[in-house]
């Protein structure tokens, strides 16, 4: 039976498109796919499965198995972490912001042709939105794929107890889809007395442990992980992490258990096809920032771009003086600006390029770091002012918790924004930085706590605010954004912009 996407709700297409919603639409893409995998989940944040989740696939890459990587949920940072082993982007699995028919259509596409996908589970494996649901759940995501599961557990300081751990995990649900157990953190004595009981009373295979390796371990700041360009001989630690796993993993047993997930099938929501259809643009660049400061962009999202008929041409508000010439939009995502306040304050080549194509009409989109580039001032971790861009008057500061963490819904406030009154977009923030001004264009509601604030200073060509969006929750949104991005192409300004 093939997985259409039924979570239609946040992919309305407004006007006379809507009823095709409801036809079978000929060429839609079908996968049909026999693809080992699994899922590196745990009991809790903190439990190791970043790092052993590096160790497996640098693993994977010595031996010649070509994988793909994943993280359930809307981390950026360990996708980096993935990307720099495997040398090919890695992308986010996220039942909430796309349900179950995008979301298997996603991995399937993402995944039909390699030997093996290895997803990274968030949080605790039941942990899901809100704090009291399974939704966006590492165990939700498992089950929507069909991918087994092996839980990886810290079990320094625990001996016999560490079974009723496992058994409680293994029962909680009664498909968890828990095949195979990891041991973190302990001795290869106590692993060996420990691999017996567990296997014997729970019926289920452990698969090694990891024994403690501070030399190894990654260092983390105020957002997570700190970035991989960042760990020192990055390449050299996870090398010497994959020899250790080939020594301490039973990596035949756990390919094995790769081996046994179910064919997994999905078909490309109708909404989607009809986009690719309808509303491609041609001869059309977008610009996106992308270096050390801005970095938190979804793979999803700019293959979405891409899909849908842009060039994406990137550059680096650190380190080019000047725009891309020819672009027709402007994507600022997310990242640790505040690192970099005073480097990007001096690029003042760049902040006047910046000023002067949204000053002309160019339609950009803003989150988060990006979003705090475009203030007067921001600040940097010591509380010094650096000049930004001044495309809106606010000033960044740094406080001292986290804010307005989350997933969110949005919706517009009002009609003339790039979505729809009537349509929703879902995303998160996630940020220790706040503005004096965030904007009411849009409405945000989180999904179970019932919170809700107004937020993103928006306008028909434009959306910046503290939101990272996730264009799949509503690609209309990406298509309206490239289509006043080809209408600016059509004006005048912007030929007068480009000559300039």
């Amino acid at each position: 039976m093939l997985c259409a996407g039924t979570d239609m709700e946040n992919w309305q297409i407004p006007g006379q498109m809507s009823g095709n919603l409801q036809r079978s639409v000929k060429d839609t893409e079908i996968i049909h796919v026999k693809l080992p995998r699994l899922m590196l989940a745990a009991p809790a944040s903190g439990s190791g499965k970043t790092l052993i989740t590096c160790g497996i696939l640098q693993a994977l890459k010595n031996r010649g198995i070509h994988a793909a990587s994943f993280k359930c949920g809307p981390d950026y940072i360990d996708p980096l972490f993935h990307r720099e082993i495997l040398g090919i982007p890695s992308r986010n699995l996220d039942t909430f912001f796309t349900g179950r028919g995008m979301t298997r259509y996603l991995f399937g596409r993402a995944a039909r042709d390699v030997d093996i996908a290895i997803v990274e589970g968030v949080m605790g494996y039941y942990d899901g939105a809100g704090g009291d649901s399974l939704t966006a759940s590492s165990y939700e995501l498992a089950k929507i794929t069909d991918t087994p599961v092996i839980l990886i557990v810290n079990a320094k300081g625990m001996s016999l107890s560490v079974t009723a751990l496992i058994q409680g995990f293994m029962e909680y649900k009664k498909h968890s889809r828990i095949t195979g157990v990891i041991l973190n953190q302990i001795s290869s004595g106590s692993y060996g007395r420990l691999k017996e009981i567990i296997e014997r009373e729970l019926s289920i295979a452990v698969l090694g442990y990891v024994p403690q390796c501070a030399e190894l371990v990654i260092d983390s700041r105020h957002l997570g992980l700190v970035m991989p360009e960042e760990v020192a001989h990055i390449r050299q630690k996870m090398q010497k992490l994959s020899e250790l796993l080939e020594e301490t993993l039973d990596m035949e047993r756990l390919l094995s258990c790769a081996r046994q997930a179910p064919v997994l099938r999905a078909v490309e929501p109708q909404v989607l096809h009809i986009l690719k259809r309808t509303k491609k643009v041609q001869g059309l660049a977008v610009g996106i920032a992308r270096d050390e400061a801005f970095c938190f962009l979804y793979q999803d999202n700019l293959e979405l771009l891409a899909e849908l008929g842009a060039e994406l041409v990137y550059f680096s508000p650190l380190h080019d003086r000047k725009l891309p010439e020819n672009i027709s939009g402007l994507l600022l995502c997310g990242g640790y600006p505040e690192l970099y306040a005073q480097t990007l304050s001096q690029n003042s080549a760049m902040r006047e390029s910046i000023k002067k194509c949204i000053t002309k009409g160019m339609p950009y989109l803003a989150e988060c770091g990006g979003y705090l580039y475009l203030q007067e001032s921001m600040e940097d971790l010591e509380g010094t002012a650096w000049s930004m861009t001044g495309v809106f008057p606010g000033k960044a500061y740094r406080t001292n918790r986290l804010g307005r963490f989350g997933y969110i819904t949005l919706a517009a406030n009002n009609n003339g924004q790039l979505l729809p009154q009537k349509s929703s977009i879902k995303g998160h923030e996630y940020h220790y930085y706040d503005c004096t001004e965030n904007g009411g264009a849009y409405h945000a509601r989180k999904p179970a706590a019932g919170r809700e604030w107004d937020c993103i200073q928006g306008g028909e060509t434009y959306a910046a605010g503290f939101p990272h969006l996730y264009y799949y929750s509503n690609p209309q949104f990406a298509a309206e954004f490239l289509q006043r991005c080809k209408a600016f192409q059509k004006d005048a300004a912007w030929k007068r912009f480009s000559s300039e």
